[in-house]
């Protein structure tokens, strides 16, 4: 009979009530619109094309930038904030996997004592009330409890908190895949302003020439006052807008310091130039899509999370049961207190379980379930978001292509229009006001041509980031 309650206790502590966990099905289709209906002359990545592990900044092959990642994990205060919350995670989930175990602990002590004898005990010969002597007593014990987790309450929670450090974990690589990638976006502005500063600085010196040229054929009586002074315009304006694009440059550049940890007055950034090259990373399969972005990986942590949850409210509708142990000795003197006849023992058990609660366990269920079922939603549009994100970079990637190679035509006509002015001008055969429209056409074509390439760049970089940046999913066990 003995060995049969055993065997049923061992099966009963198996039990875990509440759902196991099976991932819910996410929205996802057979491919990426874009990457059907590329058009030729524009294509992805191919599979061979793959995304560096970690490091995935490296494709753009700028020293540069990847001084200024590697720094980001290092030393950005936001990831820090995140790497935090991970090691709280940890140590919740170690916090709660103690449970599991019984409680062992120690006590010694000492008491002197004295006690009164009655009257039956006998009395002194003066009729006076007699007394016993002071008793020294020592004790020396060792403890024992263990709550059984018959229900996998214990255990639940335990699978809760764990999938809860995976979702910090997911958390923290998401925190530093976003730094990373506004870095590498603030930092193609940068080198955007810098190549419109270089453009507005040569634009600056053709306008000083065209002044020299126009104050020489006032001078000599073939140019009209209103020419000088449209000349001098042009020169100001350009003047004033490099020194606008310097502005703008110091703003992105606190940006990168901030994002890279350090002081805005401690990162100086010399002047570089814009690539040229533009990257596009290979987009996959929309269903490899989950186990790359850790905001999706996130959220489905979540809902094991969550789900573990509901566990741990249906265990309260089942008794708590403990045992508990003591061992040790009691007696004097000291020295001979580890003896036989001092030992002292007990064993005991207790269970409780509440007969009611006015609906308390059963809405603590409810609300578990409501908020699993809200956790599976937001995975849902969370996968949602990322095929969107996905889909608005390869179509932004694709239609700048596009863009980039008419502003390239655009600014080749206004080079051509510009020179033909300058030249009619010269020989007098047209006003100024001729080759002042035509600089500014130049001018305009030119910094639309930066801004696409600027564009086309931090698309890049978004796209490279909206698939994952090369994290995956199998990373969260090695957290």
């Amino acid at each position: 009979m003995k060995q049969a309650s055993l065997i049923v206790l061992i099966l009963v502590a198996g039990c875990n009530v509440g759902p196991d966990y099976q991932r819910p099905d996410a929205p996802t289709g057979d491919g990426f619109k874009e990457a059907a209906a590329a058009p030729a002359g524009w294509k992805l990545g191919t599979p061979g094309d793959t995304i560096p592990k970690g490091a995935w900044w490296t494709i753009y092959h700028d020293p540069v930038l990847d001084g200024l990642e590697s720094q980001v994990a290092l030393s950005n205060q936001n990831i820090k904030s995140f790497e935090a919350q991970y090691a709280q995670a940890q140590a919740i989930t170690d916090e709660a996997r103690s449970q599991e175990l019984p409680t062992v602990g120690v006590s010694a002590g000492v008491t002197r004592s004295r006690s009164s004898s009655s009257a039956s005990s006998g009395q002194s010969s003066t009729g006076l009330g007699g007394s016993r002597g002071a008793r020294t007593t020592y004790t020396a014990e060792g403890t024992a409890t263990w709550d059984l987790d018959l229900w996998g309450k214990i255990r639940r929670q335990v699978e809760s908190d764990e999938a809860g450090a995976q979702v910090s974990a997911a958390d923290l690589a998401n925190a530093t895949l976003s730094a990373q990638e506004t870095l590498a976006n603030d930092y193609f502005q940068l080198r955007g302003q810098d190549a419109l500063t270089k453009l507005l600085a040569d634009t600056v010196k053709a306008d000083e020439e065209a002044l020299r040229i126009t104050q020489n054929q006032y001078n000599a009586g073939t140019a009209a006052p209103s020419d000088v002074a449209q000349a001098q315009t042009e020169l100001a304006t350009a003047q004033a807008q490099l020194i606008a694009a310097g502005v703008t440059r110091q703003q992105f550049e606190h940006a990168v310091a901030v994002l890279t940890g350090v002081p805005p007055s401690a990162l100086t950034l010399p002047p570089g130039q814009l690539a040229t090259d533009v990257p596009v990373a290979p987009a996959g399969l929309p269903s490899a899509l989950l186990e790359r972005r850790p905001d999706v990986a996130a959220a489905e942590r979540t809902m094991a999370e969550q789900n573990a949850l509901i566990g741990v409210a249906v265990a309260a509708y089942y008794p708590d049961i403990s045992l508990s142990a003591d061992y040790g000795f009691e007696g004097n003197p000291i020295g001979k207190l580890f003896r036989a006849a001092n030992r002292i023992w007990s064993l005991g058990a207790s269970a409780s379980e509440t007969l009611f609660d006015g609906g308390e366990r059963s809405a603590a269920v409810r609300a578990a379930q409501a908020s699993y079922d809200g956790s599976v939603a937001t995975y849902r549009q969370t996968v949602l978001t990322a095929f969107q994100q996905v889909e608005d970079e390869l179509s932004d990637l694709r239609i700048l292509q596009q863009q980039a190679g008419a502003e390239d035509a655009a600014v080749r006509a206004a080079q051509h229009s510009l020179d033909i002015a300058l030249n009619e001008y010269r020989a007098g055969t047209v006003a100024y006001t001729t080759v002042v429209t035509a600089q500014t056409a130049l001018l305009g074509n030119q910094e639309s041509a930066l801004t696409v390439q600027q564009s086309r760049l931090v698309a890049s970089s978004t796209l490279v980031a909206a698939l994952g940046g090369g994290w995956s999913q199998e990373d969260l066990a090695e957290k």
